[in-house]
């Protein structure tokens, strides 16, 4: 039976906040009028106005109880009940237009129970409008409530006085069974969310985030929701506990609750048809259309859900799209695109510059035996059409996987790594740099995309968009030694099947295959294990193209910090720049916190200070984000120089003139290689007969795809390599190499 309580008429827009939770000498507007800050100073209402208002079919419990400016227009409040203290700004002769709504100031045909309103507001038509605080200029129309309730959270997971721990609100990120849960509050970054649930064996840690977050809200009871200057909201059915920033637009949504939606004039966010949205944070310049179901989530700034998409449990980072899709459980760093219909049916960490196609299905709980799988995928993952993958499964920076059904886990270690299912053979097969010997143009617009593309006003954390970096350098060179292991222990077993030698010997024999290029690499079938969870094949191939890629994308990365360091630094010749050498340069681990890449050394005294008090806040954390944004520069240069040296084969004492020469030429020579790899990649599909097939003559395809002379990111890539020989050129010839 639905439990319907009576109480007098004259008690409703009062007794927001009951007596047991109001602070002693306090009464229950104490909190509203702090939030109050519009600086419009009130007055009651004169006679006449209350005749006017009266005239105009509006009533109140308690006239003195309606409060106005010295610019209030009685003629502009037709047909409103009005319940409680209210008060109401400036109102004046004129009407609001917006994308065509054109609305007069003035409230009309509305209840409305203790609220606050700026200068010149449209209200008309709002079934239920109760303890808000508006904003000048804001027009409300054809709403069926909007309403604050007097323990409203407006999305972060927090309790307030007298409410018990099991109403708090978590996301279950990364993993099904809450294993990872994190509690989501209005600032949260995508690094908070990361570092909160990767190290749960770290309890003091965990505490002191929770502790981190209670304490960025106050427990009182009686905090108004607030809807900012200049926000439209028209033809919305249910808006309850939803504090909006200014210059928002909410358009025919069906239910919003228990959300923070951020917005300003710089960085408007709009909610549109049909949308559904509950337990959740909306940053900054955010976009929700069509028929979008979000639950227990955090929209970072500047990243959309469209059309039909399904965010449950979910962090989703900056500059990302999900469209048609659906994501459960999932920690997604930002620039992610999710498009077409696939699913994230198995929790997820995804660690941004991602892309699903269509049909990719990221896995299924429901078939195991308990829903505690997760996928863990590095930056630039890429499953193909209709990829299914099976849970747990782990993948480095840049993997693409084609198209099919990969029936057992994966832990793929190789970066831009191609993945294939061959079916015929049954057997895995992985090609590593896939991207540098085929597909250039997409790998390095997709680097230009994603930072053309950075919309983030507050760039709180220093996201890495370039593909080559700490993290991805590191893990060419353990592909290195992989594919000295690999090739050695192929060969081993060609040359003498069955024998057993520990893993360096087969390293130190592959090592020499490969750097010799050997042809006998052409005839074996190079095995790997431990790369799925399976007693079939895993088969590498090309893995003497490979090898030689990786080596010269880490003396190219290592020779590009070269140069930015001789420029920035102006060094006159090359003693004084090795006087600025680290005596002995460390390649450290990097981790991918969020986006932002950070020493692991870093974190760990992070981790450190954290426990003991030293951090205090989230303040403070997002403060250690941006220390280490400072010192990027110099940490990757370091770690640079460290991995230049180790593929290289020499010391830092080695480290000569004519060494520095050999470096600078080579890395002409493969960003030339890397520059015609771009063209060559884009050319091909104006030249492959299964593409240009559809066009009768050239200039129809000219038409429809422009012309490959006037493509400009090609243009904006040969530009670069013209500037990146000139600047080596003046180097080599000031330093008198």
């Amino acid at each position: 039976m639905n439990q319907i309580n009576k109480k007098a008429i004259d008690s409703l827009g009062y007794n927001f906040i009951t007596s047991e939770y109001l602070p002693e000498g306090k009464d229950e507007y104490h909190l509203r009028n702090i939030q109050n800050r519009n600086g419009i100073q009130y007055r009651g209402l004169t006679a006449w106005e209350i005749e006017v208002l009266v005239r105009n079919r509006n009533t109140s419990d308690d006239w003195n109880k309606l409060l106005v400016s010295d610019a209030f227009n009685p003629e502009l409040v037709k047909n409103c009940k009005f319940f409680g203290l209210v008060r109401i700004g400036k109102l004046e002769a004129y009407y609001l237009e917006y994308h065509n709504l054109r609305m007069p100031v003035g409230l009309y045909n509305s209840t409305i129970i203790s609220c606050d309103f700026g200068d010149n507001v449209v209200v008309d038509n709002v079934n239920y409008l109760s303890h808000y605080i508006i904003g000048s200029e804001v027009i409300l129309v054809n709403i069926h409530e909007l309403a604050t309730t007097s323990a409203a959270k407006f999305g972060n997971g927090i309790i307030k006085e007298g409410e018990s721990e099991n109403i708090r609100i978590w996301l279950e990120i990364c993993n099904e069974n809450g294993g990872r849960k994190v509690i989501p509050f209005t600032r949260m970054l995508p690094g908070d969310a990361w570092l909160w649930s990767k190290y749960r064996d770290d309890e003091v840690l965990l505490e002191k985030f929770k502790w981190f977050t209670q304490k960025e809200y106050d427990v009182q009871r009686g905090y108004y929701g607030k809807i900012g200057d200049r926000t439209i909201i028209k033809n919305t059915s249910i808006i309850k506990d939803v504090w909006i920033g200014s210059d928002a637009y909410i358009k025919g949504a069906n239910k919003l609750k228990n959300l923070t939606v951020n917005s300003s004039p710089e960085a408007t966010s709009q909610i549109g048809e049909g949308c559904e949205m509950v337990n959740g944070i909306i940053g900054f310049g955010c976009k929700a259309f069509y028929g979008v179901k979000a639950i227990r989530f955090i929209m970072a700034s500047h990243s959309q859900l469209k059309y039909g998409a399904r965010l449950i449990n979910s962090y989703l980072g900056n500059n990302s799209t999900i469209s048609c899709c659906e994501v459960l459980n999932s920690l997604i760093f930002p620039s992610h695109e999710q498009h077409h219909n696939n699913s994230f049916l198995c929790a997820a960490t995804v660690m941004g510059q991602s892309n699903m196609a269509a049909g990719a299905t990221i896995g299924s709980n429901h078939n195991s035996r308990s829903p505690d799988g997760e996928l863990v995928a590095g930056r630039g993952f890429w499953p193909g059409l209709c990829v299914s993958l099976k849970h747990n499964s782990k993948f480095a920076s840049f993997n693409i996987l084609a198209k099919g059904d990969y029936p057992y886990e994966l832990n793929i270690p190789l970066p831009f790594a191609l993945v294939s299912n061959d079916l015929t053979k049954d057997q895995l097969i992985v090609m590593p740099a896939y991207w540098f010997m085929y597909n250039l143009y997409a790998i390095a617009r997709n680097e230009w995309k994603y930072n053309d593309r950075d919309a983030r006003i507050e760039k709180d954390q220093r996201i890495e968009f370039d593909a080559l970096a700490p993290d991805t350098i590191n893990e060419l060179l353990n592909a290195l030694q992989l594919l000295a292991l690999y090739t050695g222990k192929s060969f081993s077993e060609r040359k003498e099947p069955g024998k057993q030698i520990p893993d360096k010997a087969y390293i130190k024999t592959g090592k020499k295959l490969l750097e010799t290029k050997d042809k006998i690499i052409d005839e074996l079938e190079i095995v790997a294990e431990g790369l799925e969870n399976s007693d079939r094949k895993t088969v590498i191939i090309k893995v003497q193209q490979a090898y030689t890629i990786f080596k010269e994308l880490v003396i190219y990365y290592g020779a590009v910090q070269l140069i930015k360091q001789f420029l920035e630094n102006g060094f006159k010749n090359f003693s004084s720049f090795i006087k600025q050498l680290p005596a002995a340069p460390k390649r450290n681990e990097w981790i991918n916190v969020g986006g932002q890449l950070i020493p692991e050394q870093e974190v760990e005294k992070f981790r450190k200070h954290v426990r003991s008090g030293k951090i205090k806040s989230w303040d403070d954390v997002h403060a250690f984000y941006a220390m280490q944004g400072q010192a990027y520069d110099t940490d990757k240069f370091e770690h640079a120089l460290a991995a230049l040296l180790e593929v290289s084969g020499i010391s830092a004492t080695a480290f000569t003139p004519e060494v520095l020469k050999k470096i600078l030429l080579q890395s002409v020579q493969i960003k030339t290689w890397l520059t015609e790899g771009i063209y060559e990649s884009r050319a091909k599909d104006y030249t492959n007969p299964f593409r240009t097939m559809v066009f009768d003559t050239k200039e129809e395809m000219d038409k429809v795809w422009g012309k490959l002379e006037d493509n400009s990111f090609i243009a904006l890539q040969q530009a670069e390599l013209s500037g990146f020989k000139k600047k080596v050129n003046a180097l080599i010839k000031d330093l008198k190499l």
